[in-house]
């Protein structure tokens, strides 16, 4: 039998190998960037249709149809061309009415979802006249510590028109039943709510430290919002589960998959060990991804994390509804890319990330500013930050196609690659006993410290080129910083003191009491804890009642 004779194209390549090729390299300069992508990886000098013969890439099991699993392409059959990502700037800071002033402003500047950031305070269960306060009262976000904050963060904003994401972590619970409360205020009916609560623990174990109380109580505490918005909030994303801030903290873009799904695993687990449906809870799941600068490399990684999610949740738990199947996510762009030396060109770093967000199919975005690596954002840039959107939008015509890089030899080769990379990573997981036996023995941690040390001696060598940071420097441009007045801390001191003088003693110290014992027991939380809040229980003392009987962690110290 005579011997099949080799493709045409592979026949060419080799050809194309030993003469074009060669002569190009030996006109080379050395290049100054090998190994960006994750673990280091090199790309070949061409990828081409042999390279997805290698993977036995099939289109119809590894890329479907938009809309259907495993959502390679998108968790919408039209994507942009029915409907533009949200465009959600995360802003808060100082007091509630200065934030409640920015969220009209971006409202009216076209932004179509809001996005609050709280200080850190009420990010970890302090009330504003907590000595862990001092210093630190609306530095990083706006201060909330009761129902009157939270009134007059939402004052005049349309709560049954919008959605609103919250970045809140280890308060979730407490600030979502402040958000609840405010609406009915309002006239807004609870099951007409729609946004989304971060909720995330696992991370901040890992990479960004807002916990309070130790990891398996904190779990519960998820299930019981799963519980609750299931039943009473049901257009609410109850988590969103985030890779962002481990990425910010310094992994690569398979530990940010591989990470992220696995903590998204862990809280499947919990939710269907406390007896809830994956195909009703799983529906209300999200994700948060960070957005860097490799742009093919980013398109991948989205690519790769739904089609690993649609499959996790289908073969591990038994998925059968595609909603619960399909990985919805949020994207920011990576503020660690954002320079302090010349800051103007961190507009450039944040169009490439936010193209690469849409290319890779976000459901919303946040669009970093310029003047972030220097302090918060002042109004003109949140605003340019904002435009970078909406031109990608209405101008660069990348909206009107859906998964535009499809079928392309390097995105299709890199989707697999990461893909693989994420799943080993998940398999060493599961091999620990899971994520958060994972995270207990610090094994998540030092994969990230790792990464991180790597990138800098990276940058320190200039292995990797950071404009005007390490290579092509010059002067840096001055630019206007927004300062928080530190008299806003006094202010918001005397408003809480004013607030409880004013409320109902014994309504309020009973309302406290019933979450102590709830959480001694079983009963679910959220509903203990929003009727606390309406007698006047601020963040600081419902975070305290829970600490008397779940505790505070204390940080594993890695080496």
């Amino acid at each position: 039998m005579s011997e099949k004779p080799d493709h045409p194209y592979r026949v060419a390549r080799g050809r194309w190998e030993r003469e074009t090729l060669a002569r190009a390299r030996k006109a080379a300069r050395p290049r100054p960037n090998p190994g960006l992508l994750a673990r280091g990886f090199d790309p070949p000098d061409l990828y081409g249709p042999d390279d997805l013969d290698a993977l036995g890439f099939d289109p119809q099991r590894d890329l479907g149809l938009p809309g259907e699993p495993p959502f390679t392409r998108g968790v919408q059959a039209n994507m942009y061309r029915g409907r533009h990502w949200t465009m959600r700037q995360y802003a808060g800071f100082g007091t509630a009415d200065e934030s409640n002033q920015r969220y009209h402003y971006l409202l009216k500047q076209g932004q179509t979802g809001l996005s609050v950031a709280f200080d850190l305070p009420t990010q970890m269960g302090f009330d504003s006249d907590s000595a862990f306060a001092k210093g630190e009262v609306g530095r990083v976000g706006v201060a909330i510590d009761s129902i009157d904050d939270m009134r007059r963060l939402f004052r005049g904003l349309p709560l049954d028109k919008i959605s609103t994401s919250m970045t809140i972590n280890a308060t979730a619970a407490i600030l979502l039943c402040l958000y609840v409360a405010v609406a009915e205020e309002a006239g807004v009916d609870r099951k007409a709510l729609r946004g989304t609560i971060q909720n995330d623990i696992l991370k901040e174990y890992i990479a960004r430290g807002t916990y309070i109380f130790p990891p398996r109580p904190s779990l519960r505490l998820i299930a019981d919002v799963f519980a609750f918005c299931g039943e009473q909030v049901p257009k609410w994303n109850t988590i969103s589960i985030s890779g962002y801030h481990m990425r910010e903290a310094g992994c690569d873009a398979a530990q940010e998959v591989a990470f992220t799904l696995a903590d998204g695993i862990e809280y499947v687990k919990t939710a269907i060990e406390a007896g809830l449906n994956v195909d009703e809870f799983g529906a209300q799941l999200s994700f948060f991804f960070n957005a860097h600068n490799n742009l093919l490399e980013e398109v991948a990684k989205f690519r790769a994390a739904r089609r690993m999610w649609s499959t996790i949740m289908h073969e591990r738990f038994g998925a059968k509804s595609d909603r619960a199947r399909a990985l919805r996510f949020h994207c920011q762009t990576a503020g660690m890319t954002l320079t302090a030396q010349q800051p103007l060109n961190n507009t450039v770093r944040v169009s490439v990330q936010a193209m690469a967000a849409v290319l890779g199919g976000c459901q919303s975005l946040h669009t970093n500013s310029f003047d972030e690596a220097l302090g918060l954002p002042t109004e003109r840039a949140a605003l340019i930050a904002l435009r970078t959107q909406q031109i990608i939008a209405h101008e660069s015509g990348v909206a009107e196609f859906v998964d535009a890089l499809a079928g392309s030899y390097a995105v299709e080769s890199l989707t697999h690659q990461l893909e693989q990379q994420a799943l080993a990573y998940i398999a060493h997981v599961d091999s620990l006993g899971g994520m958060t036996s994972a995270i207990e023995q610090g094994y998540v941690q030092r994969e990230i410290q790792a990464s991180a040390y790597q990138y800098q001696l990276d940058i320190e060598s200039k292995q990797r080129v950071i404009v005007g940071q390490n290579d092509y420097v010059g002067e840096t441009e001055p630019v206007p910083v927004l300062k928080v007045n530190p008299q806003i801390e006094a202010e918001q001191v005397e408003r809480l003191r004013a607030f409880r003088a004013s409320r109902d003693e014994a309504a309020w110290a009973e309302s406290l009491a019933r979450i102590e014992t709830a959480a001694r027991g079983r009963d679910n939380l959220v509903p203990l804890i929003l009727h606390a809040v309406k007698t006047g229980a601020t963040v600081g003392e419902v975070s305290d009642a829970l600490r008397k009987v779940w505790g505070q962690y204390t940080e594993v110290l890695t080496v």
